[in-house]
């Protein structure tokens, strides 16, 4: 298809996004995106699922909702119920389930319900990329939480929320990760996330719970979700298929009070998300998602082992490990001297692909020297290639590793 030479430049809205690039195929070692493996994908089953519910409720594809209205599939959010009151302590109903198309949506339903230009939000000091990119195109006021290894600190969660109380300003929500946080990997305590709450209460703000990542915990057990936790309905949750199933079917869905998720459905301008991926999710989950979820997680913890030796060997203790106890990334920190913003641009001309910190954080200065690499799509032999790829443009580009200096697992 060509283009017809009409210039459409002066009528484009002037806060648009930077054009999107064409699509030329994904970089050799790609250590970006919530990708899965092809081999995780639960693909005869998948089948299985899609013919015998088609077979039996195909005709209801006729009607938007599929018969079971607005919030999405019936029995999708009745094996939500279960799913998460066994995994996440949350005691919820259907109708408090919406089904959205993918957690960005549900990210996007709950923003614009809450949020207008110049409102405050508190998020953690490094957080989900696409979450800050919002915030950012919205006009809001971000404000970082400090982190450490154990998640949110809440001395200085309640030293923020008593400075802003003090200049008149009330925050519209917490946006935390608290379980598999993203890019760190750490998963708020019990006691953290009981502080957490309430402080909140007291300051009468909100949390807003992303759990795109908690059905990939393999290092024990997890903690209850603050909305199972919560004894004031404070708290909006949301969670998706994608890293647990698969990223390309698009599924996520919200768990609030009919009062939000009513407004929701008025800004829901999809008609609906996809039916068929709801109705095959639904088919299959019920039976089969807990022994996936237990044959997925293994799969990662060993490449991430493999990811972290591969590091050691590499860089040395160049690179400060934060040890995920879950899902799908790594999040380190090389010395000083290096930009992983300007790493990232020499490592794409050489087919590596990297998140540089600077994109997940709230302090762009703060991040310029972290990264994350994501490891469940690349094979093990991909894994080592790419990180050996990635130690030596960065010594070309820095000096860093030091090459006589690559021994031993770095530091967590």
């Amino acid at each position: 298809m060509t283009t017809t030479g009409f210039d459409y430049g002066p009528l484009l809205r002037g806060d648009l996004p930077a054009a999107a690039a064409r699509w030329n195929g994904f970089p050799k070692y790609n250590f970006i995106g919530g990708h899965n493996a092809p081999e995780n994908i639960p693909v005869d089953e998948l089948i299985a699922a899609a013919t015998r519910v088609l077979k039996r409720e195909g005709p209801t594809l006729a009607t938007y909702g599929l018969q079971s209205g607005a919030l999405g599939y019936r029995p999708l959010r009745e094996f939500l119920v279960g799913k998460l009151k066994r995994h996440a302590g949350i005691d919820c109903n259907a109708d408090e389930i919406l089904v959205t198309s993918g957690s960005l949506q549900a990210l996007d339903l709950v923003n614009q319900i809450l949020l207008s230009p110049g409102d405050t939000v508190l998020v953690e000091e490094a957080s989900y990329g696409g979450a800050l990119t919002r915030l950012t195109r919205l006009g809001v006021k971000i404000v970082g939480m400090k982190l450490d290894e154990g998640g949110i600190r809440m001395d200085a969660l309640e030293q923020s929320l008593k400075e802003l109380k003090g200049r008149g300003v009330r925050p519209k929500y917490i946006y935390t990760i608290p379980t598999v946080q993203n890019p760190t990997g750490s998963i708020l305590s019990t006691e953290r996330r009981a502080e957490l709450l309430r402080i909140a209460a007291a300051y009468g703000v909100p949390i807003f719970e992303d759990e795109c990542y908690s059905d990939l915990v393999w290092a024990g057990t997890r903690p209850a979700a603050l909305r199972g936790m919560s004894r004031d309905g404070g708290v909006i949750h949301i969670g998706s298929f994608s890293k647990s199933i698969a990223p390309a079917l698009r599924v996520g869905y919200i768990v609030a009070g009919w009062d939000l998720l009513s407004r929701m459905l008025g800004c829901k301008t999809d008609a609906g998300s996809g039916a068929l991926e709801q109705m095959v999710l639904a088919e299959y989950c019920a039976p089969h998602f807990d022994s996936h979820i237990d044959t997925l997680g293994k799969a990662l913890k060993l490449k991430l082992d493999v990811l972290v030796d591969a590091l050691a060997e590499q860089f040395g203790t160049a690179a400060e490990i934060s040890y995920p106890q879950g899902g799908i990334f790594l999040w380190l920190k090389l010395p000083d001297s290096v930009d992983t913003s300007k790493l990232t641009l020499a490592a794409g001309k050489e087919g590596v692909a990297i998140n540089p910190g600077a994109e997940w954080a709230c302090d762009a200065e703060w991040g310029r020297k972290r990264l994350r690499i994501c490891f469940a799509n690349p094979s093990p032999d991909v894994l080592r290639e790419g990180v050996a790829k990635l130690a030596e443009i960065c010594h070309r580009e820095f000096g860093v590793p030091l090459r006589s200096a690559n021994v031993g697992r770095a530091a967590s």
